[in-house]
Formats: C-alpha cells, structure tokens, sequence
C-alpha cells in the first residue's frame, strides 16, 4: 500500500508542478501583452506627434509662400491687380494696404492653427487689428471670399467671429476697444 500511495502523491505532484507551470506561461503572456500593449499606444503617440509635426512644417511653408506671394504683389501693383477681387473698386494704393492687412490677419490665422495663440488671444490681437479703418476697409471689402469657405472650416468659424466682433465694436458706444466683445471660450 505504500506504493501506492506514493504513485499517486507522485502523480499530484506533478499535476501541480503542470499547474503552476501553465499559471507561470499564462502569467508571462499576460504581462507580455501588457507590453505590447504599451508598446502600440506609445508607438501611436508618436505617429501622431510626426503627423502633428508635419501638419506644421507644411503650413509653414504655405505661410512663407503667401507671403513670398504677397510681398511680390505688394511691391509691384501690375501684379497686386491680379489680386484685386475685393467686393468694391481698389486703387492701387488701397489695394497694396488691402494685401498687407491679408498678411496681418493670415499671419494671425496661422499662429492659431498652430497653436501659439489660444482663441481668445486670437480674438484679442483681432480686436487690436480692427481698430485700423484699413482693416476694417478690408474685412469688408473680402466679405465674398470668406462666404466661399466650408461652412465647419476653422477659417470660416474665426471669420464669423471676427465679424461678431466688428458688428459689435461699431454698435459700441464706448471709446475703451479693449473691452468690447466677449472672448470666446475654448
């Protein structure tokens, strides 16, 4: 009898040595996938920071060549009446003043999109902006280009406020500017 029993003892030993051993692999499995898995969402994180980044080198290139583009049109007025799609007659010295205010607002319009202004400061230096009557000239003299954009474009949205803002700031009966206008919120 004591044979026996050793057998069997023999043969539980065993089964949980095989247990422990599969619990042990499952454990390694898990713990591996839990790398894997680390590995995937971090290897995400940087494809979209590499996607981010070049989303930025090229509106910095569209941003160097508008105004590459600008500065030739500003400079020669055979070339600034290519430009010449405001709603109301230019002369050439407005429509040189028309294409530096292109500049100011895109240059503005840019550093949101790539987020060195927040919308509120956005819609600060705006304010500012609007106080020149060239400006303001401007907006209004571009108010069919801007209707032409996607409805749910972000251009199209920061026009809209833009022209809140203005409709706002000549209904104001306040000579403090810096203060009209609610900011929006993120």
């Amino acid at each position: 009898m004591a044979t026996r029993k050793s057998r069997t003892r023999g043969l539980g030993t065993a089964a949980a040595a095989g247990l422990g051993l599969l619990t042990g692999a499952l454990a390694a499995l898990a713990a591996e996938r839990r790398t894997v898995n680390a590995v995937q969402a971090r290897l995400d994180r940087l494809e979209a920071q590499v996607a981010h980044s070049h989303r930025h080198a090229n509106l910095a290139n569209q941003q160097n060549l508008h105004w590459e583009l600008l500065s030739k049109a500003i400079d020669s007025p055979e070339l600034a009446e290519v430009l010449d799609i405001f709603e109301a007659p230019a002369s050439p010295l407005e429509r040189r003043q028309y294409l530096f205010a292109n500049a100011l607002y895109t240059n503005l319009l840019f550093y949101y999109r790539i987020g060195n202004l927040s919308r509120e400061e956005f819609f600060g230096r705006v304010r500012g902006l609007l106080q020149n009557p060239v400006v303001r000239e401007y907006w209004f003299a571009t108010r069919g280009q801007r209707a032409t954009l996607p409805e749910d474009s972000d251009e199209a949205e920061l026009g809209r406020m833009v022209d809140d803002l203005l409709r706002q700031l000549e209904e104001a009966d306040t000579e403090e500017w810096w203060v009209v206008g609610e900011p929006p919120t993120e």
